[in-house]
């Protein structure tokens, strides 16, 4: 059981967000608060993006528990980015590698997860032939959100064709698509196991999440928003408001609240699709 946080909006310093918190990822990757397993040590991940070098984002992951990685110590406080993803991971699909560690990138695109598709090996050949090449060639490690990832994307780019973008409904359309394939592919080897699907996409422009499990009553995972996060500042572990005034400053995702202020935060409805749009409009869909 994993545990992430996501940011879009006006850029902000990393240790805001990843190490200032009361329950900041930092203190979760020990002692997480709204999980069964509570320790997250089998590595950690940072994406985010400078649009005025490239399109593509820059990545850093490691094996290392977070809580004993003196770079990310060092460097948090220097990344100013106005999308970032972090990630700290419990292992399940895939062994303690930085190949597995979220997130990961494709192109212009990150992707991290909390959850995941149990039993997940009974049908990995046969997302395999769903794949185009060359999304397949792309993954490198084995973790089932790699594949996920992946399925996503072809179908993605196969709907694109000519157009330049996907319409948040249409990407909403092709998640429902991914998530029903696999239900597909389960019920053919007869996996009646849940699926579990909290997870986070972007271009460093927009993100959408889901929070999703095939059986709700069976098992789930926490996600939470907040609509206003860059409004603001982290001080002794609590987010103080900067400015009545400001509006659409930040948009935060994040597995556990991370502040004892509760009312900054909305826990995501069950089986729902959040989509923040670059002006950081913020919609709520169901998931078929």
């Amino acid at each position: 059981m994993c545990r992430f946080v996501a940011y879009l909006g006006k850029p902000i310093f990393a240790d805001e967000l990843i190490m200032k918190p009361g329950n900041s990822l930092m203190k979760q990757s020990y002692h997480a608060l709204e999980a069964e397993i509570t320790v997250n040590g089998d590595g950690f991940g940072l994406g985010w993006y400078n649009h005025a070098r490239r399109d593509e984002p820059a990545l850093y992951r490691s094996i290392r528990p977070a809580w004993n990685d003196e770079n990310l110590s060092y460097n948090a406080p220097m990344i100013y980015t106005n999308c970032l993803f972090a990630h700290i991971r419990a292992a399940t699909q895939g062994g303690v590698s930085i190949h597995n560690s979220h997130p990961f990138q494709y192109r212009q695109f990150l992707m991290m997860q909390n959850g995941g598709i149990l039993e997940f090996k009974k049908i990995k050949r046969r997302m395999i032939n769903l794949l185009d090449e060359e999304v397949f060639n792309w993954i490198d490690g084995q973790t089932d959100t790699q594949y996920i990832f992946a399925l996503f994307i072809t179908l993605a780019e196969r709907r694109r064709k000519d157009k330049e973008k996907l319409s948040f409904d249409q990407l909403h359309s092709c998640l429902n698509e991914t998530f029903a394939i696999i239900e597909d592919l389960k019920k053919e080897v007869g996996v009646d196991a849940p699926s579990l699907y909290n997870l986070v996409l972007t271009d460093g422009k927009a993100m959408i999440a889901t929070r999703y499990s095939t059986q709700p009553e069976v098992e789930t995972r926490s996600l939470h928003l907040a609509m206003n996060a860059q409004c603001y500042i982290c001080e002794e572990g609590n987010l103080t408001l900067k400015d009545k005034n400001q509006e659409k400053r930040g948009v935060l995702i994040s597995s556990e609240v991370l502040t004892e202020d509760k009312a900054l935060w909305t826990e995501v409805p069950e089986n729902h699709f959040i989509m923040v749009e670059e002006d950081l409009t913020v919609r709520l869909k169901e998931l078929d």
